[in-house]
């Protein structure tokens, strides 16, 4: 199985922070964001990897290199002008000719990566996203599934007055390569557009609950959450 790792976002929110750095390559437990992201694919026995960037983007061919450093196998794929997190996976269609994984570079995690991959199999949808149980969804995508765990209701970033689920979108999902079917030619994003159109079109997308014990999610979208997350993963990360 290929992953993509999106590590293209400019980190705005996070600025000073990330005004010579890529948000993926802040440093969480004194290794950079995207490492963990690359070991724990390793970890899971998935090494062939794509990471696509956009601002600074030496910086994170210049750390990782082919990636045998790290034991996977890393090729790039540079965004002159972002993609967005569904548009980035366009210039590689020819190359994700089978179920591949994708991750936001920009979130730490433990999910059990090998048991998601297992229910995606098991469910023959054509999207599994993890899903984490957040208290203040506000700034992710919240769905709610049925009793199949098949997802039948999405909304990215609600307003307070619109959330009807805790469950958000944890940025790590197994897609087949039917998705490129809803996936245009220039920018598009998952939680805004892709998602949507695969649910419109009946397109069945599961939902894997990670259990929020062993597997955790952290998202760094503030200064406050950068030192908050360094502050909770010491026992966390992944080696």
């Amino acid at each position: 199985m290929h992953a993509v790792i999106l590590a293209a976002g400019v980190g705005r929110r996070l600025r000073p922070l990330t005004e010579h750095t890529p948000k993926p390559m802040l440093r969480i437990a004194g290794k950079p964001l995207l490492e963990h992201n690359v070991r724990l694919l390793r970890r899971y026995g998935i090494t062939d990897l794509i990471i696509n960037s956009h601002h600074c983007p030496e910086s994170i061919e210049n750390y990782f290199g082919d990636g045998s450093e790290f034991g996977v196998k890393i090729a790039y794929s540079r965004e002159p002008e972002l993609l967005g997190t569904a548009g980035a996976l366009r210039p590689l269609q020819k190359v994700l000719t089978s179920a591949f994984m994708v991750l936001y570079g920009d979130n730490l995690t433990t999910c059990n990566l090998r048991a998601l991959a297992e229910f995606h199999r098991s469910k023959h949808g054509v999207a599994t996203l993890a899903v984490f149980n957040r208290e203040n969804p506000t700034a992710v995508g919240i769905l709610s599934m049925d009793a199949d765990d098949r997802i039948v209701r999405f909304l990215e970033k609600p307003n307070r007055d619109e959330i009807f689920s805790s469950w958000v979108n944890a940025g790590i999902m197994v897609c087949e390569p039917a998705v490129f079917q809803a996936i245009p030619p220039g920018f598009s994003d998952f939680g805004k557009d892709i998602i949507p159109a695969l649910l419109l079109a009946r397109q069945a997308i599961f939902a894997y609950r990670m259990d929020g014990k062993s597997e955790r999610l952290w998202w760094i979208d503030s200064p406050e959450d950068y030192e908050r997350t360094n502050v909770e993963t010491q026992q966390w990360v992944v080696r």
